[in-house]
């Protein structure tokens, strides 16, 4: 019989979710949470059989960043800004660009027949090439420690790089366009993730990213297999204002097997 594994899936550990200086969109708690993450590793790092980290990666053009939209004045909205089906309808929120009217009336449309969220303008975060998109850096030196000593590969995965959508969730985006690969379930990933016996979470924001990534690869996995699970409650944290979506989310995966410890607790 083969040895049981445990990976270490870590979402969207960067810089601009950090609470320190220079952070976009600061997530109070953050740095300590994926410190205490680092010193998991520096502790117990042979323990892990894979690693796997998400990055947030988006461009200055974003649908859920002000610049794409315009009110008649030509002022785009603040961020933390709520745009509805009928803001979009009636003229007060407008595609800067006239061309992508009709996609991002589509798109708000999209979110609402869901049912789950509400496009909501977030500060210019994760930039790809910033500082703000880089891993937070006693955790980007643990990974790498890791890396040397098990000479294995940290696998990063990507995620929100079209611009027309939504991407909390690392398995696929808010509104999948079927013409991009990159917007839908990649399944070879998903498959090495399913092979694990233990999957070990963290990352930020509990309320949104880790949320809607976990939601997902629960789906992905099957009911019998989301005891796979297991979220590391002091390496994670909501954003501000957002505390009930993230205590919803616990209670709702544990509900369907996660399990839930501190990372003092993981190992014993």
């Amino acid at each position: 019989m083969s040895a049981a594994t445990t990976h270490l899936l870590l979402i969207d550990p960067q810089n601009d979710f950090c609470d320190i200086p220079g952070a976009a969109l600061p997530v109070p708690g953050a740095n300590a949470d994926l410190q205490r993450v680092a010193d998991l590793l520096a502790q117990h790092g042979d323990r892990f059989d894979a690693i796997h980290v998400t990055l947030d990666s988006h461009n200055p053009v974003d649908i859920a960043h002000p610049r794409w939209w315009r009110n008649a004045a030509g002022e785009s909205p603040a961020p933390f800004t709520l745009i509805s089906v009928d803001d979009v309808s009636a003229g007060k929120w407008a595609a800067r660009d006239p061309a992508r009217q009709a996609q991002s009336l589509a798109y708000v449309n999209a979110l609402a027949a869901q049912g789950h969220y509400q496009l909501i303008i977030w500060p210019e975060h994760c930039l790809l090439g910033s500082w703000g998109h880089n891993v937070h850096a006693g955790l980007h030196a643990a990974l790498n420690h890791w890396a040397r000593e098990q000479m294995r590969l940290v696998h990063y995965q990507l995620k929100g790089m079209n611009e027309a959508t939504e991407h909390y969730s690392a398995i696929k985006a808010e509104v999948p366009d079927i013409n991009d690969p990159r917007t839908l379930p990649d399944a070879a990933w998903i498959h090495a993730l399913a092979q694990a016996d233990t999957i070990v979470i963290a990352g930020e924001a509990l309320s949104h990213c880790v949320a809607g990534t976990v939601r997902d690869l629960a789906d992905q996995l099957g009911p019998d297999n989301v005891h796979k699970l297991v979220l590391l409650t002091d390496c994670t944290s909501p954003v501000s204002g957002f505390e009930t979506q993230g205590e919803d989310f616990i209670r709702e995966l544990t509900a369907r097997g996660m399990r839930t410890v501190t990372s003092n607790q993981l190992f014993g």
